[in-house]
This record gives C-alpha cells, structure tokens and sequence, in this order.
C-alpha cells in the first residue's frame, strides 16, 4: 500500500465530484432543506422535531451517501477506469483507501453543514452531547459510503444501482425503530431488524438525542456501527477484480 497512490487516487475522486455540481447540491444543500421541511411539519410541536430531528441528522446523509457513491463507484466500473486502474501497479488498498478517504471527507463536511444548520439555524435540542450527535452523523455517512461501494459491484446500470434503495435500504428504515419501536414488532421483523446495520445507527443517534450520558447499549450500537463500515469496505474490495493489460 502506498500513500501517494492513495492521496491520488482521493484526489482524483474530490476533483470529479468539485465539477459535479448537482451531486454536490444533493449532498451538502438536499439533507438540510429535508430537515427544514421536517421542522415545518411539525410546526408548533418543537418537542417532536427534537426527538425526530437527532435521528434524522443521520439517516438523511446515509441515504444520500449511499445513492451517490454507488453511483460514482458504478460509473468508474462501467466506463472501464477501475479496470485500467487494477491492470497497473496500484493495490486494491489503495483503491479502496483512496475511495474512503474521499468520500469520508465528504461525509464530514455533509454532516458539519447539517448539524450546523440544524443546531444553529433550526434550534434543535438534544438531551445529550450535540459533539456525539454530530460524530454518529459523521458515521452514518460512512457507513452509506461503504454500502454503496460494496452494493455498486451488483448493479450494471445506474438505473439498477437506484433500485437498491426500496431493495436494500427502505427495508432498514422500516425496521430500524423509526416508525415503529422494536419491541413492539413481530418477532421475526425484531430477528431481522436486529442483522440490520442501520438499526444500531438509529438506535445510537435515538439514544443521544433521547438521553444524556453514555451507556453500555450505546456502546454495542457504536461498536457494531464501525463492524459494519469495515466489513463492507473489506466486501467492496473483493469485488474488485484484477485484470492483465
């Protein structure tokens, strides 16, 4: 593995994305007017959007992360780059490590420019640190960074790679406790629910926002939050195949 490859490959990802201005927009400006509208909702009801809003701060860029990086990863497969890229000397570490770094650095500005809003010009209150809500915002994007480069690998057509939002992901916010509390669910939804990654990213966010301090069950949901990123960059990196020139 090689630093400067790495950095170049991180590079060579932010400079495509600076000259992609509506992807920008769906990232840094779409998950703040989401919270907008959801504070307007409830309008009159600022203790619903404090209990809703903590969650939402993450769910918003996870979604968002995920459709575009499975999109950028899908076009780099498509058009033939990935495979020039692997048919030269460049390991798949820094590939992948070139590919996380970018959009990890996307990811933290994404949440920087919503928490800011949210906290600052919206005036949610959260029950517990407003740094932690912003961390958990921080690796929810990531972790719809890492899906997306992994799910990318299953998709031929960028038309297919959007299906994998009601495949993949509205299955997760339908279980994950956003509507309905888990164990108020069947318990095989509870079963099902309980493999499903973005059931601890809500969870923990729900825990911060609810609560004040730190307790073992947020622990489990952070521990298991960082499994998933790392189990899904790992899986992304063995769909990418080395080619001879």
């Amino acid at each position: 593995m090689s630093a400067q490859r790495t950095a170049a490959t991180a590079s060579r990802v932010l400079l495509q994305l600076r000259h992609d201005p509506r992807t920008l927009a769906l990232l840094f400006v779409v998950p703040s007017v989401l919270l907008l509208l959801l504070k307007y909702l409830f309008d009159g009801q600022p203790e619903t959007f404090d209990r809703l809003g903590g969650p939402m701060l993450g769910l918003f860029p996870f979604i968002s992360m995920f459709l575009v990086t499975s999109i950028a990863m899908l076009r780099e497969r498509t058009s033939g780059t990935l495979e020039r890229l692997m048919a030269s000397p460049i390991a798949k570490a820094d590939l992948l490590f070139g590919y996380g770094l970018a959009f990890g650095c996307v990811a933290t500005v994404q949440a920087l420019l919503t928490s800011g809003f949210a906290f600052g010009a919206l005036g949610l209150d959260v029950a517990g640190s407003p740094a932690l809500v912003l961390l958990l915002a921080v690796a929810n994007a990531t972790l719809g960074m890492a899906l997306g480069l992994f799910l990318s690998a299953f998709a031929s057509t960028e038309f297919q790679a959007v299906q994998f939002m009601p495949a993949f992901v509205l299955p997760q916010l339908l279980l994950c406790g956003l509507f309905v509390a888990r164990d108020q669910m069947a318990d095989a939804l509870d079963t099902i629910a309980g493999a499903l990654p973005l059931t601890y990213a809500f969870d923990a966010l729900d825990r911060v926002t609810s609560r004040s301090g730190w307790s073992g069950r947020l622990t489990l949901d952070v521990c298991v939050l960082g499994a998933a990123v790392v189990l899904a960059l790992g899986l992304g990196a063995a769909t990418m195949r080395r080619r001879t020139p």
